[in-house]
């Protein structure tokens, strides 16, 4: 039994060392390299073994994860793509990068990595040490304490309830929950079951379980045979694009939508079932990519407190430095930060961070068996390490304004294709005419070796990882240019 164990620990260091031996000489590719028809046959025959004990609808390709590096992806037939999709926009260095092998190959993480506590009652010695080296540093302004959790729908689900439970304790003027409240909600009813609301937004996603579902308008199919709450839901702006030359009806349109959230407030108020909190992305990555303008943004931030509700920014698609910035919401300069700011993807785990007066006032109220996991912790600390190194964040705002710059000649040269250019450094999208044409396009990307996805029913979204540099651009506008010349 020793000696197994033993066996287990050195094989455990002993593998990385070999990976990060063969990655430390590795170069990316030069360009993508796609070998047999997509799917390939090997990836056919895994979708037909999956499907045999599962839905596997959604699968388009199986990947060689230990052949991919970097910016590009490698599937099982061979096929080397460059990723713009980067597993829904939540791979932060790229594939096997040697800074999270060498976390991975350090004898000092083995505990760590091969024992998960339940984070709430049995917190390992250093997890402290480990939220101050990790997601402390890189808190936005204003949220000291931080929720650790597993992914984003569930840091969204219990920021929501924190929500709830300030404002039922501002409600109570600081006193315990009568006998009658604590009988009541265990059988859904009130006062111990309030009659509270959330506000969101149409087009937005926030995620699949039953709470945050409820403030996910983007795709029939998410919500579809799904009960949900009676809760308010505003108009998101929808540009004019180039932002420059449509500055009044864009600025028309951030006063008309800002007029429904105050309308709202009030309806739900007057229905007796007031809006505790509001939930907002900066940019509604699933439903889309629609921008929020900081005017639009500040303005919400002034409805929410004159309502006294709290403001959620949802970064779980934006944050860790997808714009530019670490978090999306710093382009606004609010005077006022968010409330609480979720965040999962690129953050390797989930979670939200909140100022004090949101933390639960009794234990267990926020609460599941592990609470996230340390070992993600850890390869966050390299994540941050490396971003702010090798300044990464400078680089994505300069491929970002190259990659836009790229993208509004696409559309000049393809204008029977593709409109409306955008984004906020890499985290970028080009509409398609019509949602024929984005199937199309994409189908033709894929083949021209570009890993990539859409949002909403027309967009083409561009993710890429914080490694993404202005070689990847040229490689990504030549193979748009190949894929836009067929169609």
């Amino acid at each position: 039994m020793m000696s197994s164990k033993l066996n287990f620990v050195r094989n455990i260091a002993f593998l990385p060392q070999r990976m990060l031996s063969a990655n430390a000489t590795m170069q990316e590719p030069e360009a993508p390299k796609i070998v047999t028809k997509l799917p390939g046959p090997k990836s056919l025959d895994l979708i037909k073994e999956l499907d045999a004990v599962q839905n596997s609808g959604a699968v388009q390709l199986f990947i060689d994860y230990e052949k991919s590096i970097g910016n590009y992806i490698v599937d099982v037939d061979g096929n080397t793509f460059l990723d713009i999709y980067s597993q829904i926009a939540s791979v932060p260095l790229g594939y096997n990068h040697p800074a999270m092998i060498d976390v991975i190959k350090n004898p000092k993480n083995i505990s760590t990595l091969v024992n998960r506590p339940a984070l709430g009652v049995l917190p390992p010695r250093d997890f402290v040490q480990r939220l101050k080296s990790s997601l402390l540093v890189i808190a936005p302004q204003g949220l000291s304490e931080v929720q650790t959790m597993a992914c984003g729908s569930c840091s969204v689900e219990n920021a929501l309830k924190a929500a709830c439970f300030w404002y039922q304790q501002k409600k109570r003027g600081g006193e315990s929950p009568s006998d009658e409240e604590l009988e009541s909600c265990l059988w859904n009813q009130s006062p111990g079951a309030p009659n509270l609301s959330v506000m969101s937004f149409s087009g937005g996603f926030h995620g699949r379980t039953f709470g945050a579902l409820s403030c996910t308008h983007s795709k029939s199919i998410h919500k579809l045979d799904v009960p949900s709450f009676d809760w308010p839901i505003a108009p998101y702006p929808r540009y004019k694009y180039p932002l420059h030359e449509h500055k009044q009806e864009n600025k028309a349109m951030d006063d008309r939508c800002i007029a429904v959230v105050e309308d709202l407030f009030e309806k739900y108020k007057k229905k007796d079932c007031p809006v505790a909190a509001l939930i907002v992305e900066p940019i509604q990555g699933e439903g889309g990519d629609n921008h929020g303008s900081s005017y639009f943004f500040k303005e919400i931030r002034r409805v929410t407190r004159k309502n006294e509700a709290a403001f959620i920014c949802d970064e779980v698609q934006t944050g860790c430095g997808a714009t530019g910035r670490f978090w999306a919401h710093e382009h606004w300069n609010l005077q006022t930060p968010p409330d609480m700011v979720t965040f999962s993807k690129k953050m390797l785990s989930g979670g939200f961070f909140y100022k004090p007066e949101f933390r639960p006032d009794k234990p267990y109220r926020i609460f599941n068996t592990w609470l996230g996991d340390p070992a993600k912790m850890i390869l966050l600390e390299a994540v941050i390490d490396v971003i702010f190194k090798q300044k990464l964040l400078d680089q994505i705002r300069d491929s970002g304004d190259y990659l836009l710059d790229n993208l509004i000649e696409i559309e000049k040269k393809y204008p029977q294709l593709v409109e409306n250019a955008r984004g906020k450094g890499t985290f970028a999208a080009i509409d398609f005419k019509t949602s024929e044409l984005q199937s199309e396009g994409i189908k033709r990307l894929h083949k021209h070796g570009i890993h990539c996805g859409g949002s909403g029913n027309r967009t083409l979204r561009i993710r890429t990882t914080l490694t993404f540099s202005k070689k990847h651009v040229d490689v990504l506008i030549d193979r748009m240019n190949r894929a836009f010349y067929e169609m």
